[in-house]
């Protein structure tokens, strides 16, 4: 089948929309208005609008479709849970619907954002044939505009008028009191078939896991990046090389913190000791939202700070130089204007450091700063839990090695 690796489709909603929808399914915009249906809208009024506008290859208009997404974790969930001047996660919750809707006679598919140009509308099994490329296309955790991931990432599977109630088959929800608050607002929800709710944290871009060590300063395991802090750390060389790991990243996801950091690099103004601060006048926001023009929310700007862990990139990272840096980094991030820090685990993974060394080491300093600081835990392998508590990492008492 068509849809044989396709787990689930994802529906984006308000949370008090689902008594609706658990009795009358997803309903299309139009549906919606046709039948006087109380709803809590979710999306920016003009972005709706606009999608009456398109016409679909067979006469009808994008408003009279439901619209489901191939991956939820898109840039138009984040413009939706980031929209507004408060964080919107207690609010949102993502639908999951069983695949075998893709063989409903009349839908449509999509290769991208349906309102988009760039995207194609294919009927039923045209669509079908290209679920393996959308499978594809949707397949990482992050986008650019660019290349075009972003539009691709929101591949649409658009189902004429109504999602029938007894597709659903799960709630994804961002923490579990918004699973407490879904499972008092709907009882006998879990009595329906095969419709479960879920804390799903990732989904909804926070960290999967995170440990507050004082009021300021806590661990995360997580996607660094969409962390929301004014300024994001990158691990990097003195030689100008961004062949792996977060720099990687960074390199194709940010090419401009690349092109500075090369430039750096080229001055020699980057070495053991000193990061370097690039000043980003845009916010990560507008990059990583769905028609970031409307955003009320977004920081004012992201700024990367770039932190030599190893002079060349063969070698193991330094931990004096790291030290080094991390003792710039408590002299001068007020000055500098740093508002909120979000680090990797400096010198662990790629730099062969073990968290039990690097981990105490950050710490130690940046406990004492005075604005929000999150420490990324490393991806690599899982950190003992001995040797993240506080009586650890702050230097009360340490377990043995």
């Amino acid at each position: 089948m068509a849809y044989e690796r396709i787990n689930q489709l994802y529906y984006i909603t308000h949370i008090k929309n689902l008594s609706s929808i658990r009795k009358l399914g997803i309903l299309s915009h139009e549906r919606v208005q046709a039948e006087g249906v109380q709803y809590e809208p979710v999306y920016d009024e003009q972005i709706v609008a606009n999608r009456k506008q398109i016409i679909t290859p067979d006469g009808r208009n994008l408003w009279s479709y439901a619209n489901l997404y191939f991956k939820a974790r898109n840039a138009m969930l984040y413009r939706v849970l980031f929209e507004k001047p408060v964080a919107r996660t207690d609010e949102i919750v993502i639908l999951g619907v069983r695949p075998d809707i893709l063989n409903g006679e009349h839908i449509l598919i999509t290769t991208g954002n349906a309102a988009s140009s760039s995207s194609e509308r294919l009927v039923g099994k045209e669509g079908r044939k290209r679920i393996p490329e959308i499978r594809k296309s949707i397949s990482s955790d992050w986008w650019t505009e660019v290349e075009g991931s972003k539009r691709k990432m929101m591949a649409e599977c658009l189902v004429p008028d109504v999602v029938p109630a007894e597709y659903l088959q799960t709630v994804y929800v961002a923490n579990h009191d918004v699973k407490c608050k879904v499972e008092e607002m709907l009882p006998g929800i879990l009595e329906g078939p095969h419709l479960e709710v879920v804390p799903e944290l990732h989904m909804f871009f926070l960290p999967s896991r995170e440990i507050p060590l004082t009021a300021s300063l806590s661990l995360a395991e997580g996607d660094l990046f969409f962390s929301r802090m004014q300024t994001l750390t990158v691990s990097v060389n003195c030689v100008g090389v961004m062949g792996k790991g977060l720099a990687s990243r960074a390199k194709y996801q940010f090419p401009d913190v690349y092109v500075v950091y090369q430039d750096l690099c080229r001055q020699r103004k980057l070495r053991m000791g000193r990061p370097q601060l690039y000043k980003r006048e845009s916010s990560l926001d507008y990059q990583l939202a769905d028609e970031p023009s409307g955003l009320s929310n977004g920081s004012p700007e992201t700024w990367f700070l770039l932190f030599p862990t190893k002079r060349h990139w063969k070698d193991r990272a330094d931990i004096e130089g790291i030290d080094e840096g991390l003792k710039w980094l408590h002299g001068s991030y007020k000055t500098e204007g740093i508002k909120g820090l979000a680090l990797p685990a400096l010198g662990c993974g790629l730099g062969r450091l073990e968290w039990r060394d690097a981990g105490p080491l950050m710490c130690r300093y940046l406990q004492h700063f005075d604005i929000p600081t999150r420490i990324y835990l490393p991806a690599e392998k899982k950190v003992p839990d001995e040797f993240l508590t506080k009586e650890y990492l702050l230097g009360e008492t340490a377990p043995s090695h």
